[in-house]
């Protein structure tokens, strides 16, 4: 009866200590969310083998720098603490500036991708051969996605294996779409393919001249309002290289006056990010 007793014991010890170590299923699958939106942000800037994780420590290691060299310098903890928080959000702020830039080079570019696979289609090419010939027809900065691709059906013969990768490389909603209308196309046949592939193109360049027209219009007013943003922390970065200037936010006052200031900067470019921002298309085919 008492190893019974011990067992039942142990066993509810182990259940209580699991539950209490292991994150609720929500977290998990808000963990998750957030690693798989950050690793195609990764994708899309060009960086695929810089892992999520790898992020957030080069984040903060740069923080931790900055605070140790604007500590050194001003003298003055609560500056030093400012300007770490923004080099530490500096990595991710390029990533996102890159994943846009490339994003918005590849938009112009998709179009000419649907073109030649429709080309190859209607030449009698399988879709497998119609996307392996990308490699060397496409776009330039596409080639070596659809060259990986065309290596790895040569190796595995698996159509549907090789689109999930290819998917995976390049991390778009327009790659999503066409790699799974081919997969559509594989897998229950059809003769809708041209007309699908004609269509999706006219979309896309429809959609890409009204975004750059949107674009145009609001990218002086964005522009304005980022410097008008960054403006009263570069004031304050020539201040502080003042003995005299730094010495005034080492008080409590000086502190509460760079929280109110750094407050007010966050609400104001979030507000200006959202006020500004263009519909996105998101990966609901990942």
């Amino acid at each position: 009866m008492g190893v019974v007793t011990g067992l039942l014991l142990g066993a509810g010890l182990s259940l209580l200590v699991w539950a209490f170590t292991s994150p609720p299923p929500a977290t998990r699958h808000r963990r998750s969310r957030w690693a798989e939106q950050t690793g195609d942000l990764l994708v899309q800037a060009g960086a695929p083998g810089v892992s999520p994780g790898g992020l957030v420590a080069t984040s903060a290691a740069l923080g931790g720098l900055i605070l140790l060299v604007a500590v050194a310098l001003t003298r003055a903890p609560a500056i030093a603490v400012c300007f770490a928080a923004m080099a530490a959000l500096a990595p991710i702020g390029l990533v996102r500036l890159r994943a846009r830039s490339r994003r918005l080079a590849l938009r112009g570019v998709w179009p000419e991708v649907v073109d030649h696979l429709g080309s190859g289609i209607r030449a009698g090419l399988s879709l497998p051969e119609a996307l392996s010939q990308l490699a060397d027809r496409g776009p330039v900065d596409l080639r070596p996605a659809f060259a990986e691709f065309a290596e790895d059906y040569r190796l595995s013969g698996r159509f549907g294996t090789c689109l999930d990768a290819l998917k995976a490389r390049l991390a778009d909603p327009v790659a999503d779409r066409i790699v799974e209308a081919l997969r559509l196309t594989r897998d229950v046949g059809g003769t809708d393919l041209g007309r699908l592939l004609r269509t999706l193109s006219h979309f896309l360049r429809e959609d890409a001249r009204t975004r750059g027209e949107l674009e145009a219009r609001q990218s002086w007013t964005v522009n304005a309002a980022r410097l008008a943003v960054a403006a009263p922390w570069i004031v304050l970065a020539l201040l502080s290289s003042r003995p005299e200037a730094a010495s005034a936010y080492n008080t409590p006052a000086g502190a509460m006056v760079l929280a109110a200031g750094a407050i007010c900067t966050l609400v104001a470019y979030t507000l200006m990010v959202r006020i500004g921002r263009l519909p996105e298309d998101v990966r609901v085919l990942r």
